[in-house]
């Protein structure tokens, strides 16, 4: 096992390979106590992982404040909390794992959709009642309860970060002199009496995260957290805006004495009604469409239409102002979110961000070269801090953002000319294995649905579901469905290190061979790109099994490729090292001479292309790109552009080989863990915590905004008038791709298993006017795409 490294004062020097047992994938956030990383099991359970900073590990002290929140957090694990999974207190450098949960905290989600309505509201009231009498009835009292604490999961709110939480029995006192807590969401007698808080503290926090989720601020809101204070402890509560059914029971909340709070059990009676209806679409916001552009009937990227931007305004509350610094580490690191959300009731609030490197680059479906696992080297990008210090990760399986066309996660295979469905398709649904495990992940090819599971892989008819072939398969956790590559099926299997081609007609196996170990892969052109631990890149017959070529890439110590559905090349990616520029190169996959470089503005991942055959081109600089070193160019690249920092897309870029122009298109507010689909000019982007845009690199602007239900979902993939992705739920979804407005989804099905936390959710396949997916609950169902509100 790896050891932790020496990490130094700063949050970007304290990034160890491991924490016990656990690779640690990417830096979430730094807060008072410690970092917050998104790690990975052995078995590929995400997990938040708070370690602790190198200057308070020395403290006994302190180290007696973490083994007291480790227990907290232990005691209180279940339907309401983040569960601890494993911890050592005890470490040089003390940690604690924690189940990652996906789904925005309450405070981005006000900031980005703004107030809400008030069915949603009590349904929150009733969730978190329903928590803080879990959390109270074992002793504990959390006494940090904010809005940035409050995970908005699918199946309810979720309350985190226990960094400041107390035993009633405890030993440990709150010094003199010293308060604990954010002063918007502190009781009076957190200012008043520190040493004798009780549970009642919390139902005063609640008071106050109700008001903010019903108005975008607090009850007591300030510039100065000194005056906040004082209007807590002396003046009484502003609820203006507060819905009218709730308000007298959020006014009983904020009373300034204990004794004359409600308990959570009595306002859980006031609450019975909806209390018992709670279910996963309790959260999800009413649709705020951005049209920008009104389509009048055109396919995106059209000439016409008009519109102007919506309106919305940041949060401005004091919430941000801890009166300690020994706060968590992230304060609610274990969801995920869009840090700055745009939009709320008000004044637009634009920011500007810097453009830079991340390190995202595209990869292969195997493991990547330095030994670390295709989830690993695709790393999550980072959330972006917001001003409580929130550090929250959304992760799409930790994914790079790359497009996934014909649900075909790892390539473009050469026969994925989806046929036309027929106009007497019917819906259908069929669960083609039994057990639990891994969402099927699929693919068309060879006019089957080619689907796999761990430990197998099936063939299903299209028209009906009806399974035509099952082949017993060493598949792991899968990280993308079967390729048709060269006339044969190609799926993942033995975790990368072995590749077996299948016949098509009967999932017979027709040739095998094994990989070096740490290689990865990329399917393009009826060829296998394999590059090796040393960088070097072997070109594999996908017919045969035969090796063609080996080469190296110039200007590519380590190329990872990136290939998409009808395109002929295949592309490699490589940022530089302080993030300003971005190699990129075309490789003919058949021989692996590189077409075209071009050196191009910023941190850049490939998402998708223009069909496109070829023309000539020069070696003159053009713009901010410039091209060399081929003879011939292919169609536009498009690419999502993402900053130095935190690794938010902050733009979307289209590259011109022929020509040698760059497009760029800023987004309004930087996104987290975006993955991307191109149709024609214009790029859809989805971001954690649901939010869908669409800008049209021809007319260099944003389309539309589109707020979805969905936490955390798939690659979309579009056809022009319709955009489609998958939830974690297993719920379908289809949005209008000239309004951005939700038309249609699935019902959920998430099986027995929807308390684990799945691996990458899996893209829809869309064949013609017909739709497929899969589900949580080993279901795959085909749909007609013309018809989504009839689903």
């Amino acid at each position: 096992m790896a050891p932790q490294r020496n990490t130094g004062a700063g949050a970007e020097a304290e990034l160890p390979a491991y924490v016990g047992h656990y690779r640690l994938e990417s830096c979430l956030g730094s807060g008072g106590m410690g970092v917050v990383h998104l790690a990975r099991s052995a078995s590929g359970m995400k997990l938040a992982v708070k370690v602790v900073h190198a200057e308070f590990a020395r403290d006994p002290e302190f180290r007696g404040r973490f083994r007291q929140e480790v227990a907290a957090a232990r005691r209180v694990s279940g339907a309401f909390t983040a569960p601890v999974v494993d911890a050592d207190p005890e470490a040089e450098r003390p940690w604690m794992a924690t189940l990652f949960i996906p789904g925005p905290t309450l405070a981005q989600q006000v900031k980005r959709n703004g107030p809400m309505p008030a069915a949603q509201l009590r349904r929150l009231m009733a969730g978190l009642a329903e928590a803080l009498r879990d959390i109270h009835r074992v002793g504990v009292v959390h006494r940090d309860l904010k809005p940035s604490n409050v995970l908005l999961a699918e199946d309810g709110p979720k309350v985190i970060d226990f960094g400041i939480s107390r035993p009633k029995d405890s030993e440990l006192r709150t010094e003199t002199g010293k308060l604990i807590g954010t002063p918007p969401f502190m009781a009076p007698e957190q200012f008043r009496r520190p040493r004798e808080v009780g549970p009642a503290a919390d139902i005063f926090a609640l008071g106050s995260v109700m008001v903010h989720a019903a108005t975008g601020r607090g009850p007591f809101d300030s510039d100065s957290p000194y005056v906040v204070a004082y209007q807590v402890v002396h003046d009484e509560p502003d609820l203006t805006g507060v819905p009218e059914g709730l308000a007298p029971l959020v006014l009983r909340c904020l009373a300034k004495e204990p004794e004359q709070r409600p308990s959570p059990d009595e306002l859980m009676r006031e609450l019975r009604s909806v209390a018992a209806s709670y279910d996963t679409q309790a959260f999800i916001p009413a649709q705020r469409v951005l049209a920008e552009e009104a389509w009048g009937g055109q396919e995106p990227g059209g000439a016409q239409g008009t519109g102007a931007e919506g309106a919305g305004s940041e949060d401005t509350g004091s919430e941000g102002a801890e009166a300690e610094g020994g706060g968590s580490a992230g304060g609610g690191s274990e969801g995920s979110a869009s840090g700055d959300g745009a939009s709320g009731a008000g004044a637009v609030v634009k920011r500007l961000r810097s453009k830079g490197r991340a390190g995202g680059r595209a990869e292969g479906r195997a493991n990547g070269p330095a030994g670390e696992p295709a989830s690993v080297v695709r790393r999550a990008r980072r959330r972006r801090l917001v001003l409580a210090g929130l550090a929250a990760a959304v992760l799409v399986g930790g994914a790079l953002a790359s497009v996934r066309l014909l649900g075909g996660a790892d390539g473009a295979p050469e026969d994925a000319t989806p046929r036309t469905a027929t106009a007497g398709f019917s819906a259908w649904a069929a669960k083609p294995t039994t057990g639990g495990g891994a969402v099927p992940q699929c693919a068309y090819g060879a006019e089957l649905l080619l689907c796999s599971r761990p430990g197998q892989v099936f063939a299903l008819d299209p028209a009906d579901g009806t399974r035509a072939w099952t082949r017993s398969a060493a598949t792991g956790r899968t990280s993308g469905p079967p390729v048709v590559s060269g006339g044969l099926v190609q799926p993942d299997t033995d975790g990368g290190r072995r590749l077996a081609a299948l016949d098509p007609a009967s999932g017979a196996e027709v040739w095998h061979r094994d990989l070096p170990r740490h290689a990865a892969t990329r399917y393009a052109g009826g060829m296998l790109l394999v590059t090796g631990a040393d960088g070097t890149v072997t070109g594999v017959d996908s017919t045969t099994g035969e090796t063609s070529w080996e080469r190296r890439i110039p200007g590519h110590a380590m190329p990872y490729f990136t290939a998409f559905a009808g395109d002929p090349l295949a592309y490699a990616a490589t940022p530089s090292d302080d993030g300003s520029g971005t190699r990129v190169s075309a490789v003919d996959p058949a021989t692996g001479e590189v077409r075209w470089t071009a050196l191009l503005e910023g941190t850049l991942e490939p998402v998708g292309s223009a069909d496109g055959g070829s023309a000539s081109g020069s070696g003159s600089e053009s713009g901010s790109g410039s091209a060399s070193e081929g003879e011939g160019t292919s169609g536009a690249v498009y690419f999502t552009a993402v900053d130095a920092v935190y690794g938010d897309t902050d733009a979307v870029v289209r590259y011109d080989p022929a020509s040698r122009a760059v497009d760029r298109v800023a987004l309004p507010v930087p996104r987290q863990d975006t993955q991307a689909a191109v149709h024609g000019d214009v790029v859809y982007v989805l971001a954690a915590g649901g939010s869908l845009e669409a800008f049209d690199l021809a007319r260099g602007k944003r389309l539309w905004h589109l707020e979805t239900s969905v936490s955390r979902g798939s690659a979309p993939v579009a056809d022009g008038r319709q955009v489609y992705f998958t939830a974690a739920d297993g719920r379908l979804m289809a949005v209008d791709g000239r309004g951005g407005r939700l038309v249609g989804q699935t019902p959920a099905r998430l099986g027995t298993d929807s308390g684990k936390v799945s691996g990458e959710v899996p893209a829809p396949v869309l064949v013609g006017t017909r739709v497929y997916a899969a589900a949580p609950d080993g279901t795959v169902f085909g749909v007609d795409g013309r018809a989504p509100g009839d689903w």
